[in-house]
């Protein structure tokens, strides 16, 4: 059967560790987020939900016309999934809309004990192709997140046999292992990622050595170069290739990093946000804008590339050799009110800054401008040249009008 192409807007999935993240990555323009609750998550350290948190973001979510998704997609092995029954319906009746699986015995257990808790096939599940999300549209389930590893190509194809909503990675850290179905870090540090505890032992720095005929020899130390070899991957970003997702039916984007700050998910939520609407609002004139990409790369880690959307990977898409500087900044502060009449926004400080630094404001609908620190004042109205202490508030002129809730960085 062939499924009618319907050009149709595609949901903005952005990544939620803590309910701070949650309600900044709403606000900067996210139509759902996901986030983990307290057991069955692949982020054991990424400030999972309670179920108290969870009802709360529910409700802000609700207000703001978003969704809220849990993941659950971890491996289980016996016994693990004991309460799991209990675990979905209450996270039904909190208001839910989705939780994402892997585990086939957690798909059953969700579907058959949980009633009419929409489920998502994780990532982790590798569907790469039409049949396999066929079988899981018969199984019940709603959305497949696309394996990682499936190209442009083979996307169209999925669309064009199946009724399923599709889920793809559109930007974020990619991992090495298929799938993420990695065991270096058991290996390396006996903790399990396949169960929430991955240590990232791929991005650690190793040596290289090369034996040949019984003897050993370091690659850096004979070509003298200072970069250790690593088996990581660099970031995703598919900012330049919007409409070919679109395109091809894709009917979630999908952003990485439950573990990242509110910086990274402002910014990044912020920037697919304004790409999508803009190509939406005239798909035959749409170009992609620099000042987008400029704007990603403000909070790049790593080298960004298109995964594997257009050509297998080599070893450019890779962690190792020179790499081009990149320009980073620092989240500093974000503003907690502002006073039209004095033009004095109340700042919460996040990272230490001067008098006399450069800094930009930025918020919802890629409003941004920049500005020096002319003049700052504590809490008690001392004037004051130095924001040293975490969350400390303080107040400051501001050249032009601000809202609740933007940020601040400043480069590094």
């Amino acid at each position: 059967m062939t499924i009618k192409q319907i050009l149709k807007r595609p949901e903005i999935l952005a990544p939620a560790g803590t309910l701070e993240k949650l309600k900044t990555a709403i606000n900067y323009g996210a139509d759902a987020v996901y986030i983990g609750g307290n057991a069955y998550s692949l982020r054991s350290r990424a400030g999972n939900f309670s179920y108290e948190e969870m009802t709360e973001g529910v409700r802000f979510a609700n207000n703001h016309n978003a969704k809220v998704y849990v993941a659950a997609n971890m491996i289980t092995h016996e016994a693990n999934q004991a309460g799991a029954g209990d675990f979905f319906r209450k996270i039904r009746d909190i208001g839910v809309a989705a939780v994402i699986i892997s585990d086939p015995a957690l798909v059953e257990i969700c579907i058959t004990e949980a009633p009419g808790l929409a489920v998502h096939l994780s990532t982790q599940a590798s569907a790469a192709n039409y049949e396999t999300l066929e079988f899981w549209r018969n199984e019940g389930l709603e959305r497949v997140v696309l394996a990682r590893e499936i190209s442009m190509k083979e996307v169209a194809e999925i669309r064009q046999h199946t009724s399923v909503e599709l889920e793809a990675f559109i930007h974020g850290a990619m991992c090495i292992s298929y799938s993420g179905r990695c065991t270096l870090s058991n290996h390396m540090s006996m903790r399990d990622a396949n169960r929430g505890g991955c240590s990232q032992s791929c991005r650690w720095k190793y040596d290289l050595f090369d034996l040949p005929f019984g003897t050993e020899r370091n690659y850096f130390t004979e070509n003298k170069t200072s970069e250790k070899f690593s088996m990581s991957a660099v970031d995703l970003s598919m900012i330049e290739h919007l409409p070919d997702l679109i395109q091809n039916g894709v009917d979630s984007l999908k952003i990485e990093g439950r573990m990242k700050s509110i910086h990274y998910v402002s910014t990044v939520a912020n920037v697919y946000k304004k790409a999508v609407d803009s190509y939406m609002a005239d798909p035959k004139h749409y170009s992609c804008q620099q000042e987008w990409i400029d704007e990603l790369w403000k909070v790049a880690q790593r080298e960004l590339s298109t995964g594997f959307y257009y050509h297998i990977p080599t070893e450019n898409e890779q962690l190792f050799g020179p790499r081009r500087k990149i320009s980073q900044y620092k989240f500093i502060g974000e503003v907690i009110s502002y006073d039209k009449d004095t033009q004095i926004a109340t700042i919460r400080q996040r990272n230490v800054f001067n008098l006399g630094d450069r800094i930009e404001f930025y918020g919802p609908g890629m409003r941004h401008f920049t500005q020096q620190v002319a003049e700052m004042h504590n809490e008690q109205g001392e004037s004051i040249g130095r924001a040293p202490h975490p969350m400390m508030i303080l107040t400051m002129p501001v050249k032009q009008a601000v809202q609740v809730g933007d940020m601040i960085r400043k480069q590094k």
